[in-house]
């Protein structure tokens, strides 16, 4: 899928999901004030059902003014013109709540105009609800003499169990909004893999293409008859077949070993002597660090032990680590120094370069499989992305930690920190 096409599906997943939310926002708050009406409705009728039957006890004649204020959207205030018994109040409005199907706890509060405060009656439970709220005090109203208020704890909690099928659509919704997501992280990776698919491509194409033409350029020189007359030019031809054979061969051998790291999860490790196996491994690259004109310092001291390790593996270990050595490093003379580190239960060994180092933003990745350090469209420098992860993969099989440090044109460390025991 082209760039373009993919920035387009993004666009528009990104603008269905934020559809999505904002639809079920909006249908969420219409539910939500259509409940919150109806409960409020149910409470003024009872409230002047209650006021009804007061004013019949009291014999008070109903002068036409709604006696019911809602002072808050949980707090009620009844104007009664006449003095209340709390206990009758009680009974009045448990009966009459229960008879409007109004099942939600209150407090209540009869104004004493001797005292001007708002004395407080009871806490009625009618929800069953374990949980009681803390006391409140509950507000005046100016406009009254004779009045009770009437407090609903729980009341934003009632119409949010009464809106049960806004919370199915939720659900639903948010399946979608999961599913619109997933689909969008999938088409992020599929283009990711589709340029890393083409990265590897380009890479492999410089990488086999040039030791190729290298060595079919020379197979035609050798085939001259007249070159026989020049062995000098022989042995300089065969040399340039040999070690660029030698280099495809390693990479072959990279590839399929961390074919086989990655699927049968199988290396052999035995007790193998450290520092043979370092110089093994340097004579088989030592080819590579002539035609670089690079140099490298092997030292001994404390390098000189038996470890338990795979010899095949280690030594591609060791030509990874030099060949990314090499390959990133733009001095007259690359020096690689190779040390080791006794510490109290383990050994580090040390390999350290005079390259160009590793940006600290790309530090934890280039130990990806097929990740290198951006460079634009330039191709001077060959390799899969494979080399450091071929590292890490081997180091994680032989239970070794692996430590990288590097500054930009200060070159790289990359150590290995192997159990003594």
């Amino acid at each position: 899928m082209r760039k373009p096409a993919i920035r387009i599906v993004i666009l528009l997943g990104v603008i269905c999901i934020i559809g999505i939310i904002v639809i079920q926002v909006y249908f969420f708050q219409i539910n939500f004030n259509n409940e919150e009406r109806k409960l409020n409705q149910q409470i003024q009728v009872a409230l002047w059902d209650v006021v009804e039957q007061i004013y019949e006890l009291n014999n008070i004649y109903y002068d036409g003014q709604n006696p019911v204020f809602q002072h808050s959207s949980d707090y009620f205030v009844v104007n009664v013109n006449d003095f209340i018994n709390p206990e009758i109040l009680e009974h009045y409005l448990v009966r009459t709540f229960e008879k409007q199907n109004i099942k939600l706890d209150f407090e209540y509060a009869i104004y004493d105009c001797q005292t001007d405060v708002m004395l407080y009656g009871k806490y009625v439970n009618l929800s069953n609800k374990k949980k009681k709220p803390l006391q409140i005090t509950l507000p005046k109203h100016e406009d009254f003499i004779y009045y009770f208020g009437i407090y609903f704890p729980w009341r934003k909690q009632h119409i949010y169990g009464n809106i049960n099928s806004v919370y199915y659509l939720s659900g639903i919704l948010i399946f979608v909004i999961l599913f619109l997501a997933y689909a969008l992280i999938i088409i992020l990776q599929q283009r990711r893999f589709s340029e890393l698919q083409k990265d590897v491509t380009n890479n492999l194409t410089h990488e086999f293409k040039t030791p190729l033409s290298s060595i079919v350029l020379s197979s035609d020189v050798l085939n001259e008859d007249s070159i026989v007359k020049e062995p000098d030019r022989i042995k300089k031809y065969a040399q340039i077949i040999k070690s660029q054979a030698f280099y495809l061969l390693n990479q072959v051998e990279k590839t399929l070993g961390m074919q086989k790291i990655e699927n049968y999860k199988t290396i052999s490790i035995q007790k193998q002597n450290l520092l043979s196996g370092l110089q093994d491994a340097l004579e088989k690259t030592s080819w590579r660090i002539q035609q670089k004109e690079g140099k490298i310092d092997l030292i001994p001291d404390n390098l000189d032990t038996d470890i338990y390790m795979d010899n095949f593996h280690f030594g591609n270990l060791v030509l990874n680590i030099i060949d990314n050595s090499l390959k990133y490093n733009t001095s007259e003379q690359p020096k690689i120094t190779i040390t080791g580190h006794l510490l109290k239960k383990h050994l580090v060994l040390q390999f350290k370069d005079n390259g160009i180092g590793i940006d600290k933003k790309y530090q934890k990745r280039v130990f990806k499989k097929f990740f290198r350090v951006p460079t634009g469209n330039i191709h001077n420098t060959k390799g899969f992305g494979l080399g450091l992860s071929y590292v890490k993969n081997i180091a994680c099989q032989h239970k070794w930690k692996l430590k990288l440090d590097s500054k930009l044109n200060q070159g790289t460390s990359i150590s290995l920190i192997i159990p003594k025991k």
